[in-house]
């Protein structure tokens, strides 16, 4: 199963955590000072490391069980399925005047198996995407509030991302704790089974944004062109 879990903003938040540190280990004592008002935070890093996002992934690895099983046994079997054709493609093409012709289908048979493959594990594993967008919907609706309890409590009226700063003083300026506590206060838990017809957030907006081009429906006993 392909990464479900998004870690590349966890794994930017280490960086940045990283960087930041460094940087203000190397400056001078002098140079510390701490601008009143001003925070930065990684919200992606604050939302995985909130106990709704992490009791959610754990429970989701048991009430999806079925499906993270059928996954695993599919891509075990399009593996086995696989491998050998690859194997002759490599043998095939080292071969003294392969034919390219002959090389270029072999590649393209693996390719649509390939795919073919990775479509049917998303099928399988699509309760599992809709349970995750179901749970981020739910604490990504507390967010913006627990963003602002927490600057309010700190007297911070400027918040920026890690990626808009050039450097920070330690961790003078890091709000990402205080908005997690107040995240975790907000949303102490998270339903992992979307309800029946449920639909992420892009798709909803998708259709509604559709619906919005086509207008209203015409209503009983409203004329229509060319009559």
């Amino acid at each position: 199963m392909k990464n479900l879990f998004n870690t590349a903003p966890l794994k930017a938040a280490i960086v940045a955590g990283m960087m930041f540190g460094t940087v203000a280990a190397s400056q001078p004592a002098a140079a510390q000072t701490i601008v009143k008002g001003m925070a930065i935070a990684t919200l992606d890093a604050v939302i995985a490391n909130s106990n709704a996002y992490k009791v959610a992934d754990q429970q989701r690895k048991t009430t999806y069980k079925p499906q993270f099983d059928q996954a695993e046994q599919r891509r075990n079997q399009l593996a086995a399925q696989i491998k050998p054709l690859v194997d002759k493609f490599n043998v095939d093409r080292q071969a003294p005047n392969a034919n390219q012709q002959t090389l270029s289908q072999q590649a393209q048979q693996i390719q649509q198996l390939q795919q073919s493959g990775q479509q049917e594990l998303q099928l399988i594993l699509q309760p599992v995407a809709m349970s995750q967008s179901y749970v981020q919907e739910q604490i990504d609706a507390k967010l913006n509030d627990a963003v602002k309890t927490a600057m309010k409590k700190k007297g911070i009226t400027l918040l920026l991302s890690p990626d808009a700063v050039l450097a920070v003083n330690d961790n003078a300026y890091n709000l990402n704790q205080d908005i997690l506590n107040e995240l975790n206060t907000m949303v102490p838990s998270a339903q992992i089974v979307p309800p029946q017809g449920w639909e992420p957030r892009q798709i909803r907006e998708a259709r509604a944004a559709q619906a919005a081009q086509q207008g209203p429906a015409p209503t009983a006993g409203t004329p229509t062109q060319g009559r």
